[in-house]
């Protein structure tokens, strides 16, 4: 639901200008040194997107699914690594406690998520619990007014720059599934927590992610996030629901960006005489770019306005995560193959984004759990 036009479009502007006028040109430079400029990141402060999803009344943008959705895709145009710096306190993060929180802790800690003072990390994943969320090991017990959390989280994003971690915790040891999970609001300079070393990954660079050890933290009863026990698995799968939308909407984002680049590409490379945009088999991989694009770009907008209908979206968000992260690495590969040999070369570009996208198919639930999701979802409607 696009709430007043005219607001949507200069947010649009003035986004789509700083991807091309800021961000592009720092994405060799992000990409080497694996950090992303201290200049670049306060002007994305200043610009407001942290805050694009927290309520107007602390101090957000309260972007609607679709606005939001749209907003994406507009920061889908550059490296992956920028979204990723700001996406889990708009997302993952901070959505926990705008969905469940109570009053008292949307007004201590989503004003200071808004102007990007507190990063907000996700603590679900763990070295034995990731795809099988409700397999979590790390434990909070109650000790009078507080919770005494040990456990180690893994792969956790934005982790060695957050100022509080949206944690995921077994406070029944009896309720081995999901019942016995509860969502926590921890601060991150709390004695006990440790980071491990930052991850080596594949590709995204000066994106951040590392282990996170929890050794006898103490968390605050009042720190539950809404203050009941059990809810948190309940709470999690919620905050994915919204996040897959969001990471559809950056795939389609960067996967117009590769295809722009392979067809202007295409347009000036020559072979044969003529460019190779002129021939047949490149232009096939040119149209089922742009014909799976248009489809992804098309789910991504009706599931987000569903939301913003207040329709049950858990099957049609894992449709949406499920193709357009598969369309993404689907658009990489043909780019890189339309510009063959200097698409394997690092100075294309083309190489970066490749294996950048690679991890759009695995974090906020993988392909597979995506396909189990609407299987399911398809049997219990029919049943």
């Amino acid at each position: 639901m696009i709430r007043d036009p005219d607001t949507l479009n200069a947010l649009l502007d003035s986004v789509r200008r700083f991807v091309r006028e800021r961000l592009v040109p720092a994405e060799n430079e992000v990409a080497e040194t694996d950090e992303i400029p201290p200049a670049i990141v306060q002007e994305m402060k200043d610009l407001g997107l942290f805050g694009l999803t927290i309520p107007e009344a602390y101090g957000g943008l309260e972007l609607t699914m679709e606005e939001e959705s749209l907003v994406m895709i507009e920061m889908g145009q550059t490296s992956p690594a920028f979204r990723s710096l700001f996406g889990t306190t708009v997302g993952i993060g901070s959505q926990g406690i705008v969905m469940d929180g109570s009053d008292a802790q949307k007004a201590r800690y989503l004003p200071k998520m808004a102007t990007g003072e507190l990063i907000a990390s996700f603590a679900l994943t763990e070295p034995d619990a990731g795809s099988d969320a409700a397999s979590i090991r790390t434990t909070a017990r109650r000790d009078g007014d507080h919770y005494v959390v040990n456990g180690s989280k893994r792969y956790i994003t934005n982790a060695p720059h957050a100022g509080l971690f949206t944690l995921m915790a077994r406070t029944d040891p009896a309720v081995k599934g999901a019942g016995g999970i509860t969502a926590f609001i921890v601060d991150a300079a709390s004695p006990g927590i440790t980071l491990g070393r930052r991850d080596r990954k594949m590709g995204q660079r000066g994106a951040h992610t590392c282990d996170v050890i929890f050794d006898e933290v103490r968390v605050p009863a009042e720190n539950i996030i809404g203050g009941v026990e059990g809810r948190g698995f309940r709470t999690a799968m919620k905050v994915l629901d919204k996040g897959r939308i969001h990471i559809g909407a950056i795939c389609v984002g960067v996967a117009e960006r590769m295809l722009a680049d392979a067809l202007r590409y295409a347009m000036e490379r020559r072979q044969f005489g003529v460019a190779i945009a002129e021939h047949q088999l490149v232009q096939a991989m040119l149209a089922d770019s742009r014909t799976e694009l248009y489809a992804a770009r098309c789910m991504v907008l009706d599931a987000a306005r569903r939301r913003d209908a207040g329709e049950d979206i858990s099957v049609d968000a894992a449709c949406v995560k499920y193709y357009a992260s598969e369309m993404c690495g689907r658009v990489a590969d043909r780019a890189v193959q339309i510009f063959g040999g200097a698409g394997y070369v690092a100075d294309s570009g083309i190489e970066r984004f490749y294996r950048d996208v690679r991890l759009f198919r695995i974090y906020e639930g993988t392909s597979q759990i995506q396909q189990l999701v609407i299987a399911r979802g398809m049997v219990r409607a029919a049943a």
